[in-house]
Order: structure tokens, then sequence, then C-alpha cells
């Protein structure tokens, strides 16, 4: 199972590093069902003018059009950040059953680290959650990206 989930978070790098390469901020997810990749998202807020298009999303809706269902039942969404509380209740909603997510968001994560959306007691779904897989590599990827728009915005003033 490690080294398939391992795979699988690579996939999701990739997603990040190309909306990096977009001017979008690194993130990126794939979705995983009966053990194939069905799906691919990465963030594209800026480029879709859309403040709902965070790579979970993008990824999710695809999904959804693949099964053609919102219902995303024995899926796996890999994740290079630690998902938003918007992006964990589409996760909910969508019923996915397992989360991997590689690096926490200590500003607006909603798993663990700022906010506890997924699995409360009261919602009446539940789904499993790992985090930390590649989060060294996925961490470095947004670290070098805000720091290089640090530099340019110093740079512009």
């Amino acid at each position: 199972m490690m080294h398939a989930d391992s795979t699988w978070m690579r996939e999701a790098i990739l997603e990040a590093r190309a909306a990096a390469d977009a001017g979008e901020v690194p993130i990126g997810a794939v979705i995983v069902h009966a053990g194939e990749m069905i799906a691919r998202g990465q963030n594209r807020v800026l480029r879709d003018n859309d403040p709902t298009a965070h790579a979970e999303i993008v990824a999710m809706r695809a999904a959804a059009q693949v099964l053609k269902n919102y219902r995303l039942l024995d899926c796996e969404l890999f994740v290079t950040l630690e998902p938003c509380a918007m992006c964990a209740g589409g996760m909910i909603h969508a019923r996915l059953a397992r989360l991997v997510y590689a690096t926490a968001d200590p500003k607006a994560g909603a798993v663990t680290s700022v906010l506890q959306v997924l699995n409360h007691p009261q919602l009446n779904h539940q789904m499993a959650v790992e985090l930390g897989l590649l989060g060294d590599e996925a961490g470095d990827l947004l670290r070098e990206f805000f720091r290089q728009r640090r530099a340019e915005s110093t740079a512009r003033t």
C-alpha cells in the first residue's frame, strides 16, 4: 500500500509543479478509485478567476464526471497540502473514503492544523486520514514558490 501511495503522491506533486509553472500556488491533487488514478487537479484560482478552484475541488469535479456520480465512494484523494475548510467540506459531501496529504497548513488547514472539519463526531461521514507522505518534498516546493514570490516583490519596489 505504501508504495502505491508514494506513486499517487508523486503524481500530486507533478500537478503542484505544473500549477507553479502557471503562476499558481503549487498545490496538486489526484483521486484514485479501485487502484487507478481517475482524476487530477491543481490550483487554478488565478487562471479561472475562481476562488473555489483549489486542487482538491478541481480533482473532485473531474472524478465525479468520470464516475458519473457526485458521491466519490471508495475513492482516495492525495494532495500536497492539508485541505482548507472549503475543500474538507467538499470531501465530506463527496463521501471520500480516504485522504492522504503531504504537509500541514498551519495558516488554513482544516484537518488537524487550524480547524478539525473532517471526522467531527457529529458528522454523518468519517474518512481515513494520513499525513506526512512526501511532506518534505511538497513543503519545499511551497517554500521555494513563496521565497521566489517575495524576491520578485522586493525587486519591483
